[in-house]
């Protein structure tokens, strides 16, 4: 089962964080929480990893609408996105919207899943196209 979107950007790590958090707030997502989860290991298991970031975006308006439906669905609110190395290459990932809507079976929640994944995929690009 698919349940993200990946693009690879010829930018370096620190570029397409910075890059990557532009788009997201040119679609209307903050970024409320950022963990380095290659510090994050590094610290507290003494182990190395590549650079792995983890962004929290939130469309607050999206989330709204989403909650009016269901109040669980804070559970799968697609606001995780990924900046990590692969190898010499820099890859960005989201997590598909349709996951919010396919889990708990709400067809109600179609319309913000269909707009976030919207902004997502306009975001994601505008890395890529970096």
């Amino acid at each position: 089962m698919e349940y993200g979107t990946t693009i690879t950007t010829a930018l370096g790590f620190d570029a397409a964080v910075a890059r990557t958090r532009e788009a997201l707030a040119e679609q209307g997502f903050g970024v409320l929480t950022e963990i380095d989860v290659q510090a994050t290991l590094k610290a507290k298991l003494d182990l190395d990893m590549e650079s792995y970031l983890i962004l929290g975006a939130c469309n607050p308006q999206l989330a709204h609408q989403a909650l009016e439906v269901e109040r669980d669905i804070g559970l799968l609110l697609p606001c995780n996105v990924v900046v990590r190395r692969d190898g010499d290459r820099t890859l960005v990932q989201a997590l598909d919207p349709q996951v919010m809507v396919s889990l708990p079976g709400l067809p109600a929640l179609q319309p913000v899943a269909d707009e976030a994944g919207r902004r997502l995929n306009v975001a994601l690009q505008a890395v890529a196209d970096a």
